[in-house]
């Protein structure tokens, strides 16, 4: 229904968070009636997600997962499964996912399994 720089385009407003009336009837069709399933995919398909390690006070590691663009509900079930699948702590905050530890490679993998294109996954090392 519409060019992938359009898509591009409108992605960019959801996430400034630009609303008008204009904008907003073109994204209630982003998906063009396709099923919610298939929307989801493509929603998916279009996130870089970047996996990267950062060290705290006293020389803790962090695992920071940003740019997945899901509402904070769903921000908070994917952070939920990573937490209990790595064994580990972790919180969302300011839309990234942070889990204690250095889990950088168990994170890409299961993000795959979780649905997520490889190709769109980046481990920052």
């Amino acid at each position: 229904m519409f060019s992938n720089d359009l898509k591009l385009f409108l992605i960019e407003k959801l996430k400034k968070g630009i609303s008008n009336k204009y904008f907003s009837k073109m994204t209630d069709n982003l998906c063009g009636g396709l099923p919610p399933e298939i929307c989801e995919q493509l929603n998916k398909e279009e996130q870089f997600i970047k996996v990267k390690l950062e060290r705290r006070r006293y020389g803790k590691e962090v695992t920071v997962i940003e740019g997945i663009s899901d509402s904070d509900v769903e921000l908070k079930k994917i952070a939920s499964e990573l937490k209990s699948k790595l064994a580990a702590g972790g919180t969302v905050k300011n839309g990234r996912i942070e889990i204690q530890g250095d889990h950088r490679e168990k994170v890409k993998d299961l993000l795959i399994k979780l649905g997520f294109p490889e190709s769109n996954i980046m481990v920052i090392e």
